[in-house]
């Protein structure tokens, strides 16, 4: 299976003399630079008087969602005895795929730890503000994902203490 190579924002993409300019790429100088993120394409030219490959980059389609099982990164944004609210920033394990408006979640009293559920106390697990890795183990209402870090690779990965330190 081969892929298409995938271009970055500012990425020099070749010469103006070797490539004719398309969607998703400007000119700096004598040079074809990528204007957005996305899969590189070259097509060849239809043109009789111009025999040179148009070289754009495409927007990926649709929006990503989060999905039962995906690795997620949020912010908690209150908590109380029995759950903490949080909002999700970023789908995969290291927020390969930023989200632009954040997805509403929350993570159970029970779905904090994987041993010792009934001992668990939300306010010792979780802090406003705190980053947390976290898999979407429901799709929950129309408020809510429902999340878990019931895992040992999950949990949170950025907080600050009391004193504004970061830990």
């Amino acid at each position: 299976m081969s892929s298409q190579p995938l271009a970055l924002p500012g990425q020099v993409l070749g010469p103006t003399a070797a490539n004719n300019i398309g969607s998703g790429t400007h000119v700096h100088g004598d040079t074809l630079i990528a204007s957005i993120a996305g899969p590189l394409t070259s097509r060849p030219s239809t043109s009789k008087a111009n025999k040179l490959p148009t070289v754009s980059v495409t927007r990926p389609s649709g929006a990503l969602l989060p999905e039962t099982g995906t690795i997620v990164l949020g912010r908690i944004t209150r908590t109380n005895p029995r759950q903490a609210n949080l909002s999700i920033l970023a789908l995969g394990s290291a927020g390969e795929h930023t989200c632009s408006d954040p997805f509403p979640a929350l993570i159970r009293q029970q779905d904090i730890r994987a041993t010792e559920v009934d001992k668990v106390k939300v306010a010792e697990s979780f802090r406003v503000g705190d980053i947390v890795r976290a898999v979407v183990i429901s799709l929950g209402d129309e408020r809510s994902y429902y999340l878990s870090t019931a895992k040992n690779e999950l949990g949170v990965v950025m907080a600050r203490s009391e004193w504004g330190n970061t830990m």
